[in-house]
């Protein structure tokens, strides 16, 4: 009987650390709501992407990006207890308000691009990386070009560009579009890996473009002529 009470004491003790295990894992939520049911847009959410997935997106897209970031360890990250989305009626694509991310139902309803799931995937990607991402803050701010551009980034490494984007190799500055910006940072990232995720952990109190030297020892503008001149090579 002592030899049956061990084993049960035993297995009770890992069942405890598999819960505590399970809870550490989930702590953070993900909420996604629809509030345009009913709506063009809103009845094609529901119908051909769904809150659920995109739940679930959302939390396969927040390990994707601390993957990305180098962030495996929760005191290099921002301190986010939960993340909603929510379809909402407004002009535009899609917005992020701290950890609030927006897609916009009109957006949905027009989208004829592609398949729309395909696209609410690339958005997440975007916007939820808005919500992780160091911005410069207190110090100097990075520019929004940048900041956006790392959003496609991300995106572009889950492989979800959009197909609207322009094509690898143009644009005349870096910063010139956000997709633009993705395609340079990607070339960037061809030269240091890991390099996109050490730019991101330099802006954690603020931003220099100096950090383009810093890591790969030319300067943005430098390092886009040299991107320019290698893809039309």
């Amino acid at each position: 009987m002592a030899y049956q009470n061990l084993i049960y004491m035993f297995l009770s003790s890992l069942v405890l650390i598999s819960v505590t295990s399970t809870e550490k894992t989930c702590a953070l939520e993900f909420v996604v709501s629809n509030e345009t049911v009913g709506t063009p847009g809103g009845t094609k959410f529901d119908t051909e992407v769904g809150a659920e997935y995109c739940r679930q997106t959302l939390e396969k897209a927040t390990n994707f990006i601390w993957q990305i970031f180098g962030q495996s360890n929760e005191a290099d990250r921002k301190n986010v207890q939960s993340i909603s989305m929510s379809v909402k009626p407004f002009d535009g694509v899609a917005s992020h308000t701290g950890d609030e991310i927006q897609v916009s139902a009109d957006y949905i309803s027009s989208f004829s691009f592609g398949d729309i799931k395909t696209e609410i995937t690339g958005i997440i990607y975007h916007e939820l990386t808005h919500v992780w991402q160091w911005d410069g803050t207190p110090g100097p701010r990075a520019p929004q070009d940048l900041l956006e551009g790392i959003a496609d980034h991300v995106r572009l490494k889950a492989n979800l560009p959009g197909p609207y984007w322009a094509k690898r190799g143009s644009g005349n500055r870096w910063g010139e579009r956000s997709d633009i910006t993705a395609y340079f940072l990607d070339h960037c990232d061809s030269l240091k890996s890991g390099f996109v995720g050490e730019l991101n952990k330099k802006m954690k109190t603020g931003y220099n473009e100096s950090y383009f030297n810093e890591l790969l020892g030319k300067s943005a503008t430098e390092l886009f002529a040299d991107y320019k001149a290698k893809f039309h090579s």
